[in-house]
């Protein structure tokens, strides 16, 4: 028997941070002048070994897991990680099936690593990418990466066999929303799946302010206006992104819509940080430590009870309370859990 939570909700979806580190200082996530040259990220030997991720994940998988999506920071900055995504390939579910691997990257090192990647049993990937514009791009990942290499990253991506590549923009208002259109017609005109993603307040360094949000429907009316679309059910339990199609057979867009739209409900995900804490919401204030019992020599089994117990009693529901919040409320860094 799998464990449900509180809310009735079960354990389907992991997402691995393998490094708190990035390559890129989008001021949504890792600002500048927060984590600049000076800022201490965490040590090598507090960061879970590739063998530790891959035998969590195994524990994972033995509850109820049926997807893992690797992420960081930025996720390819981290060494031997095809040779991880091998190990966690090897996986299998409870019924013997095999898993979905996912990758979520920045794209920066893609034309290196896709192929390897690939080779090594990743599915596919997710790539973030908030304008088209250069000059808006390098503003908005605050180290001036031309896009030019992104773009020939989800080539290398589609080259080795992990597409559909989705594409993942967060939009700010005053930012980046007039781009929204241009990113639409890319999109159709190359078969990638679009998902535009409210502005969240992840963390507490990024200065959110609701204002900053550029809601959902916003977008979904924009696109249609230019070309007509229609919603399309979600294809599980737990779906992040709602999903509309073009009407004229173009492909389809997604919109995550966490802010005002919350999705709490059925949410099926839980998340592990680079250093081995579980965390249950993307805007948990508090991890549970798996690295500690790891390396005491903890065996499967009891990793498996020690994460049960700790699912069975979430009722995580962060965007449903802060939607009803005067304050803010306490939750981690998006850098140290991805997306």
């Amino acid at each position: 028997m799998f464990p449900m939570d509180r809310l009735g909700r079960p354990l389907r979806d992991l997402r691995i941070s393998v490094t708190d580190r990035c390559n890129f200082r989008c001021p949504y996530c890792m600002p500048q002048e927060v984590f600049g040259r000076d800022y201490r990220f965490l040590p090598r030997d507090e960061i879970l070994s590739l063998e530790e991720i891959a035998r969590v994940a195994g524990v994972f998988v033995s509850l109820g897991v049926q997807k893992l999506r690797i992420t960081g920071g930025e996720p390819t900055v981290r060494r031997g990680l095809p040779e991880l995504v091998a190990m966690l390939a090897s996986l299998r579910t409870p019924e013997g099936g095999p898993l979905d691997l996912a990758m979520t990257t920045n794209g920066s090192a893609l034309r290196a690593l896709a192929r390897p990647l690939a080779d090594a049993g990743l599915g596919r990937v997710t790539v973030s990418l908030d304008s088209l514009d250069d000059a808006t791009f390098q503003r908005m990942n605050g180290v001036d990466f031309p896009i030019a290499k992104v773009l020939d990253g989800i080539d290398a991506a589609l080259e080795a066999g992990l597409g559909p590549v989705k594409v993942n923009v967060v939009l700010k208002r005053g930012e980046n929303d007039g781009g929204i259109l241009d990113l639409a017609s890319w999109a159709r005109d190359a078969g990638h799946i679009l998902r535009f993603i409210e502005y969240m307040d992840v963390g507490t360094t990024n200065g959110w302010r609701l204002d900053d949000v550029v809601p959902a429907m916003e977008v979904v009316e924009a696109i249609s206006a230019r070309w007509p679309l229609e919603a399309v059910p979600a294809r599980y339990t737990g779906e992040v992104a709602e999903r509309w199609r073009y009407l004229d057979g173009g492909g389809e867009i997604g919109v995550i819509a966490s802010v005002t739209r919350p999705f709490c409900g059925d949410c099926t995900r839980a998340r592990i940080s680079a250093e081995g804490k579980l965390y249950t919401c993307l805007f948990s204030a508090v991890g549970h430590d798996l690295r500690e019992p790891l390396r005491a020599g903890e065996s499967d089994a009891a990793l498996a009870e020690r994460v049960a117990a700790i699912w069975g009693v979430r009722d995580d529901r962060y965007s449903e309370r802060r939607a009803a919040a005067t304050g803010h409320l306490p939750k981690i860094e998006m850098f140290a859990l991805g997306g």
